[in-house]
């Protein structure tokens, strides 16, 4: 009877090109072996001599990832040859006929840790590779059952992001750029940098088994302000000093790599929509299927009790002393996955929110928490629930505060969570998916979750149906550069003459609810509306006044209040306005192919009444650019009415459609945002 025997190996293969692109990590290079679990991948073994000898050659096999790996934990396998691959475990089994090359099938347990591994064969042979989620997979409990999804969520390496306001939602295209060189390793390492890693690197390589957990230390760890060796630190104020403005980054890289390179310092700086855009590179980079999404009029409610209260003077001046804040929208991500912790049901896409804002469980993260749960008001289910519901559901009320002390609730029907956006599936259009964050306003359904999450204040409101009616109206064109007018109209919808007092006003606004500096003010004293009458009451405003005043985010603020002598009932209307920048036209010179270079002419003409010195053009584009981003610098100032223009030229590395990200940059404008889709051919 044959001795089983071990196999004499010379060298071996690990068949990166095949394996790679087989689990669609090609992107990331193929020079060293990335592969999802719960999925084959293959290795050549060169042996000497005729070693291989059918059912008694044996082979002894270990996969190992972090520093302390057990076999409890799930961090050590240990597994031999079998007949043939098992997919619900570590297995291993030969697939080719013996001769003196075999190719050895591996397949790692569908649930295995994420991260870097050493496989080892028979105690003599060691090669390490990378593990990651498989929404491939059917067993894996990321898998997504769409090739379309699939390739929007998981490969796509630039996207469209959604700012401006709820009226005008602008789109800014965004290089997630997941698969360039040294992102993959970038995303390990924020793993490794977590503190629970430091605590116990034992558990915290046992937890990356679960994609939840994984999720959430994302979350804490996007965002630096736990003092973690976090990516980003957030700033939120007027100047950017000792960092750059938020609004200057047009992609994820090189954030990701600046963090990476500089012993991991938080990178300055970031606000929403950037912590949102790199926590979704780091997902889809680790195989987590992922979106930004947008909520427009978000609410910031800290002390829990689902209303955010503003109290205004007479003047319409409001009293900024509140934490509590709407934001005129606020990005977050969602992250594909099941949630075998929940009851039935909640699968699915979950929330999850990297800027930080308040803490939970002692640190500042957010999620994830199940879309469906909102939906339903089931606050009890982790993580976080209440207060993302809250930034879709918060009762906003202003309270007027009398010269003479005494207050008023003013009748307002600006509402919370409006046109929750996200990039659509293959295309570039806005996706509203409002839907699946609340039941239609007014319905049954919508009651009941408000019973269910206790929100009384939504409970107990009347449908206030006042005689004094008050809107704004924005005359059309509304570009930076240009002085326009808006207007509050009036009418009294009650039988008798009514006297009253109208504020209007215009403050430059922050994304996030901070109120600046004004832009254009009326206060009438006398206005007389007869029985059924109305008036339309015109605010100039001119660009020699808000000029100075606008924040980047190219914001005004328009308050109308309206209050009646007779009954002291108030009534006000608010409005935000985007002031458009101008377009950048991009024209691509040359035929799009691989390794060719092309040019892009970019134009763009000067919309100011005043000159633009300091101009420059940046560029920068998933495997277009070699993952940096190209300047080019004006030498001359731009003249009102004049074109800035300007060549770039860069080489495209691979082919398929890819997104050119541009900016246009001066003293006077800010950043402009751009991009034009790409076909590069082979």
């Amino acid at each position: 009877m044959k001795q089983d025997k071990s196999l004499d190996i010379s060298t071996w293969d690990l068949a990166c090109q095949f394996n790679n692109t087989d689990h669609h990590t090609e992107l990331n290079g193929t020079d060293r072996l990335i592969v999802r679990r719960g999925q084959t991948f293959t290795i050549n073994l060169y042996l000497n001599s005729d070693s291989y000898q059918p059912g008694y050659s044996q082979l002894h096999i270990t996969a190992e990832t972090g520093p302390q790996p057990e076999e409890q934990y799930g961090t050590r396998a240990v597994f031999g040859l079998s007949d043939e691959i098992n997919d619900t475990c570590w297995s291993a089994a030969f697939s080719s006929p013996p001769g003196d090359t075999v190719c050895l099938s591996v397949c790692a347990a569908p649930d295995a840790p994420i991260g870097r591994y050493i496989l080892t064969l028979d105690g003599r042979i060691q090669f390490d590779f990378i593990l990651l989620f498989n929404p491939w997979c059917p067993r894996d409990v990321v898998y997504m059952d769409s090739e379309e999804k699939l390739a929007e969520y998981v490969l796509a390496q630039d996207g469209i992001i959604f700012r401006g306001n709820a009226e005008y939602p602008v789109p800014i295209a965004w290089y997630f750029g997941q698969f360039e060189e040294g992102i993959l390793d970038a995303c390990l390492r924020i793993l490794d940098m977590n503190p629970k890693h430091s605590r116990n690197p034992g558990k915290d390589c046992s937890g990356r088994r679960n994609v939840i957990y994984v999720t959430r230390v994302l979350s804490a760890m996007i965002n630096s302000n736990d003092r973690d060796y976090g990516v980003l630190e957030g700033c939120w104020k007027d100047t950017f000093d000792g960092g750059v403005s938020p609004m200057s980054w047009r992609g994820s890289v090189q954030i990701l790599r600046t963090w990476s390179s500089t012993s991991c310092l938080p990178v300055r700086f970031g606000q929403c929509w950037v912590f949102a855009a790199v926590a979704c590179t780091v997902s889809r980079a680790l195989g987590i299927p992922c979106r930004v999404v947008t909520n427009f009029y978000s609410a910031h409610d800290t002390n829990s009790n689902l209303v955010i209260e503003r109290y205004l003077n007479e003047k319409g001046e409001i009293d900024s002393s509140t934490r509590d804040m709407i934001w005129n929208y606020h990005c977050w991500v969602e992250s594909w996955m099941t949630r075998p912790d929940l009851p039935p049901g909640f699968d699915g896409w979950q929330a999850s929110d990297p800027t930080p804002q308040e803490k939970s469980e002692g640190v500042f993260c957010c999620g994830p928490v199940p879309v469906r749960a909102i939906k339903e008001g089931e606050l009890t289910f982790k993580y976080d629930a209440p207060f993302v519901f809250a930034e879709v559901n918060a009762d906003l009320v202003h309270i007027l505060k009398y010269n003479d002390g005494s207050t008023r609730k003013i009748v307002n029907d600006q509402k919370v969570g409006q046109k929750i956006s996200t990039k659509s599936v293959g295309r570039d259009e806005r996706e509203d998916i409002t839907h699946l964050y609340k039941y239609p306003e007014g319905s049954a359904e919508e009651r009941q979750v408000f019973e269910k999450a206790n929100h009384q204040n939504k409970l107990h409101q009347q449908q206030a149906n006042p005689g004094l009616q008050i809107t704004i109206k924005l005359s059309t064109g509304i570009r930076k550069g240009c002085d326009f007018d808006v207007f509050a109209i009036v009418t009294n919808k009650t039988e008798e003459d009514k006297k009253c007092r109208l504020v209007f006003a215009s403050r430059a606004v922050s994304y996030n609810g901070v109120i600046g500096r004004e832009c254009g003010f009326k206060d009438l004293l006398n206005v007389e509306l007869a029985p059924g009458g109305g008036e339309k009451v015109p605010l100039k405003l001119n660009y020699s006044k808000y000029c100075t005043n606008l924040t980047e985010d190219n914001l005004i603020r328009l308050g109308a209040l309206l209050i009646d002598y007779s009954t002291k009932e108030a009534m006000m209307a608010m409005r935000d306005i985007v002031l458009d920048d101008p377009e950048i036209k991009i024209r691509i010179l040359g035929e799009p192919k691989e390794k060719r270079k092309l040019a892009a002419e970019l134009t763009l003409q000067n919309p100011l009444p005043e000159t633009l010195q300091g101009c420059c053009f940046t560029i920068e584009g998933a495997n277009l650019t070699g993952g940096s981003s190209i300047t080019e610098k004006l030498e001359s100032p731009v003249e009102p009415g004049q074109e800035a223009k300007v060549k770039i030229y860069f080489t495209p590395t691979q082919s398929g459609l890819r997104k050119l990200v541009v900016d246009f940059d001066s003293d006077k404008l800010g950043h402009v945002r751009g991009y034009k889709n790409v076909i590069i051919g082979k």
